[in-house]
């Protein structure tokens, strides 16, 4: 394949109507819009199936499910509580969505109809409580909500507390089955699994920093075997870690930081996956929100929140840096991508 259909996920405080489509042509190196693809209130984080036949996006009240085909086709919106989530995931086995809510410091555990696609109930509500040293820290505030490769566990990762919470979940109900406290005042956000190794990659947001982590399948647990910086030492404006992803091979993990704009690019030891910085790429605009590598990983699409751009960059394979092609089109509020591969 030389072309993929990708997902937007967008703040509808301006011009945005809800979620848009793009196509990725990589022979040409053309990035299109496509248009909206559903209007819906603020549907800023969007993730899909492991088929990849439902989108599912954060919504007032929940989570959001949509059939792909030639369109978006609206399928459920469960709406049980206040405020809308910040993340959404779905399971391996494809039987319970998750997600995370940051005003609140939430954990929610949904049920999800496999031969539908529907999120239809939310069957398990967590209410994480502290804070942390930083201005920001005055509740727990929940950022990501992911299961682990192996599906044993429902991974939360909280700002507010600078804590990384593993749940059981398979019996539709969350049990806390470990805790990692990184650095007071750290606020990790987002989180990535090697696809290989027992290891995880933490972007913290308050710190600017990325975590390297064991982890241990037989019960949850977190330890941490490395602390890099995502932005050069001597930047002092303000900037605020964001996404993290990992190259497919492993030997790649790309960090963003909004405010010094830019993605940090690391190669991975392929004994222990500790972390050694390669360079920094601008994105080309203001406040990269979320990124994501496309499915050939020839390429890298970054969205700029506050400069209303996606911005496409080229990825050497071999050598996991990052140049610039040029290519920038233009989406209201862009803050999550996502593409189909399939």
């Amino acid at each position: 394949m030389t072309k993929y259909k990708g997902f937007i996920g967008t703040y509808t405080k301006k011009s945005s109507k809800g979620v848009y489509e793009i196509e990725l042509d990589t022979e040409k190196e053309e990035l299109t819009v496509k248009g909206v693809a559903a209007e819906s209130k603020n549907p800023t984080y969007v993730n899909m199936d492991a088929e990849q036949e439902y989108l599912y996006t954060v919504a007032p009240g929940g989570m959001a499910s949509y059939e792909i085909g030639d369109s978006l086709s609206s399928i459920a919106h469960v709406d049980e509580r206040d405020g809308s989530p910040c993340h959404v995931s779905v399971s391996p086995d494809g039987e319970f969505a998750a997600s995370a809510t940051y005003l609140d410091g939430t954990i929610a555990l949904f049920n999800r109809d496999k031969e539908t696609g529907k999120v239809t109930e939310q069957l398990s509500l967590i209410q994480h409580e502290g804070g942390g040293p930083h201005e920001r820290q005055d509740a727990a505030h929940a950022h990501f909500s992911g299961f682990t490769p192996d599906g044993k566990y429902l991974v939360a990762v909280d700002l507010g507390t600078d804590e990384i919470i593993s749940y059981t979940y398979q019996s539709g109900e969350l049990k806390q089955a470990s805790v990692f406290n990184a650095e007071p005042g750290a606020g990790p956000r987002h989180l990535t699994f090697h696809p290989e190794k027992p290891l995880a990659y933490v972007m913290t947001e308050l710190s600017n920093e990325v975590l390297v982590l064991a982890y241990d399948s037989s019960n949850g647990a977190f330890r941490q075997l490395q602390t890099i910086p995502a932005i050069p030492g001597d930047f002092n404006e303000n900037s605020q870690g964001s996404a993290i992803h990992i190259s497919s091979d492993g030997r790649f993990i790309y960090a963003g930081n909004r405010g010094h704009n830019s993605i940090a690019v690391f190669a991975a030891d392929e004994e222990n996956g500790e972390l050694t910085h390669i360079e920094y790429v601008e994105t080309e605009g203001n406040w990269p929100r979320d990124f994501v590598l496309d499915p050939s990983e020839s390429f890298v699409v970054a969205a700029n929140q506050e400069s209303d751009t996606l911005v496409l960059l080229k990825r050497d394979k071999e050598t996991g840096r990052l140049t610039s092609t040029g290519v920038k089109v233009e989406v209201p509020e862009p803050v999550c991508v996502k593409f189909k591969s399939k």
